[in-house]
């Protein structure tokens, strides 16, 4: 079968993007009118385009099936018969992306886009669109320089400036040779070129801030991320909150983005601290939350903060916040409630968590089981003390030690042994300096790597600086605390004795025997009898409560005192 160059139907020898590439070296100028332009043509010629001067493409916007139904999807304008200019670069813009982001991923492509980008930016190439759906030519125009043979040549046919058009369909193109040809297609293009709208800028902005192949500054790629994860709470809209608050109640901003963040740890790794200083509202908070947790609540608290002649106690927060679904149980009540059916519960909210921050006695074993399979919130001021293992121990209430699921820090157990390392063989009182600075690395290492997955903490100073405008447009702010003043005073020779003596009586006559039964058991015991160690603890604690009450007051020596004789 013979060859003949007038016709261009993509066959073996006789493509296309061949032809193109012949005309092109030749050519300063280069003129395309098509239905719809594709990078993927670009990306097919763009070396042989290096030759040209100017290139102008002009574009009816006519799409492919393929494009028409991403478009629909889009409930975007299908005929796509665009009156405005606006309407015209937005479509354009859009249409661009989304054949970006299917493209082929490879050098080739993304060098071609980079090429394309530049060239709109020097003048090379400039790129308009008509704002009609009538135009479905596809005409190529070629001009030669003032020396060549001719004036230029013409091709046109049914290849639309694709891959497939180029190269890969059965097409049907002739080459129009003829000068009147090519002066006839030149005039037509020109008047078309001038009623057409520009849309160069809008397909490099499109490429440069939407795109895959978008350029981003470390910066912009640091917000980018800040947003994709806080995107929840940023786009969350406080005016439509779907939450119950009792009358009397202020719908503070604060709370509700403290409520929203506690909600989206607690989804994500099972347990969540509500930690935010004395006084900004932990329990209203947590009644907040808990409006907006499905299945059963428990709520574990000291018995002073369950009494209902208190108004602030958590079951009357609770039932003023309309959550129903919820129990109320004692932290000394932890064994009787351990050893009972805790499948109708879902959450566990846990008051004054820090009591929970030694992982090794039976109390915290009934907790770790009662909040087993659980979601879990923790709630207090003071979560962490000097001792990562003040932290270990509550994490360890709703993730597991050696496979959590907190980023980076899969084996919590291993992270937490290496800080204790740090404090290892360091004298509190001897060695101050390196005792400190290794307790400031390790809270900054589980803030950074722990804590700011799964704790909510804010302190007064950043509310009052964050909350600003929802405080002052609420008449609230925050009372002025002037800093302590040290208040010296000095005992008699009388007093001192008394003192000193009392205090020796407290330290090493006391025996505390009524915390400590077990010591008196004579009895076979277990070698690793927790309860025992325990009931140490507690008498240590009750002699060290003691002498904080003597340097305290008389007064308050005396009714301490007074209460440990009558009970």
């Amino acid at each position: 079968m013979s060859t003949d160059l007038t016709f261009l139907t993509n066959e073996a020898g006789n493509t296309l993007a061949d032809r193109f590439h012949t005309l092109l070296k030749d050519a300063v100028g280069f003129d395309s009118l098509v239905g719809y332009f594709y990078l993927s043509g670009f990306h097919r010629l763009y070396p042989a385009l290096e030759r040209p001067e100017k290139i102008r493409i002009l574009i009816g916007l006519q799409t492919d099936a393929a494009t028409r139904n991403m478009l629909a999807t889009a409930q975007a304008q299908i005929e796509l018969d665009l009156a405005t200019h606006a309407e015209t670069t937005v479509q354009v813009g859009a249409a661009v992306l989304r054949e970006i982001e299917t493209a082929e991923d490879s050098a080739d492509v993304e060098t071609g886009v980079r090429r394309f980008v530049t060239w709109i930016r020097s003048g090379k190439l400039e790129i308009r669109a008509v704002p009609s759906a009538n135009v479905h030519a596809k005409v190529y125009i070629f001009t030669f320089g003032a020396s060549d043979r001719d004036k230029g040549r013409v091709i046109t046919g049914s290849s639309n400036l694709t891959q497939n058009g180029l190269v890969q369909n059965l097409e049907f193109n002739v080459e129009l040779k003829n000068v009147s040809d090519y002066n006839f297609a030149l005039a037509k293009f020109n008047e078309l070129w001038e009623q057409a709208v520009p849309v160069s800028d809008e397909i490099v902005a499109t490429i440069d801030q939407k795109s895959p192949f978008a350029q981003f500054t470390p910066y912009e790629l640091y917000l980018k991320f800040l947003y994709e994860y806080f995107r929840g709470e940023i786009n969350r809209t406080h005016d439509d909150d779907d939450v119950y608050l009792p009358e009397g109640f202020r719908k503070l901003r604060y709370q509700q983005d403290a409520v929203a963040t506690a909600k989206r740890m607690l989804d994500e790794y099972g347990g969540v601290f509500l930690a935010d200083v004395v006084g900004l509202g932990k329990t209203y908070m947590s009644a907040l939350l808990a409006q907006q947790l499905d299945g059963r609540s428990l709520v574990i608290a000291p018995p002073a903060l369950l009494d209902r002649s208190n108004p602030g106690a958590w079951p009357n927060v609770f039932r003023e916040f309309g959550v129903r679904s919820a129990e109320f149980v004692s932290i000394g009540k932890l064994a009787e409630l351990a050893g009972r059916d805790l499948s109708k519960y879902a959450n566990v909210f846990v008051d004054e968590s820090h009591r929970f921050r030694t992982g090794s006695n039976m109390t915290y074993a009934y907790l770790a089981e009662i909040c087993h399979g659980k979601r879990v919130v923790l709630v207090s001021a003071t979560p962490y003390n000097n001792r990562p293992s003040d932290i270990f121990s509550q994490i360890g209430l709703f993730q597991s030690r050696r496979n959590s699921d907190i980023p980076n820090v899969r084996n919590l157990e291993a992270f937490f042994k290496n800080l204790e390392k740090r404090l290892s063989g360091l004298d509190r009182q001897n060695d101050r300096e390196l005792y400190f600075d290794a307790v400031r690395r390790n809270a900054n290492e589980v803030r950074e790597q722990v804590l700011k997955y799964v704790m909510v903490r804010r302190t007064r100073s950043e509310i009052a600086r964050h909350y600003s405008d929802d405080l002052s447009a609420q008449g609230l702010r925050f009372p002025a605390v002037s800093d302590p003043e040290p208040m010296v005073y000095a005992l008699n020779a009388d007093e001192d004795h008394a003192f000193m003596e009392t205090l020796g009586i407290l330290s090493t006559q006391l025996t505390y025997a009524r915390y400590q039964p077990l010591s008196y058991f004579s009895g076979q015991r277990a070698a690793d009898d927790t309860h025992l160690q325990g009931e140490r603890n507690l008498a240590t604690f009750m002699k060290v409560l003691l002498i904080k009450r003597m340097e305290s007051s008389v007064h308050a020596f005396r009714l301490t005192l007074d209460r440990f004789i009558k009970t």
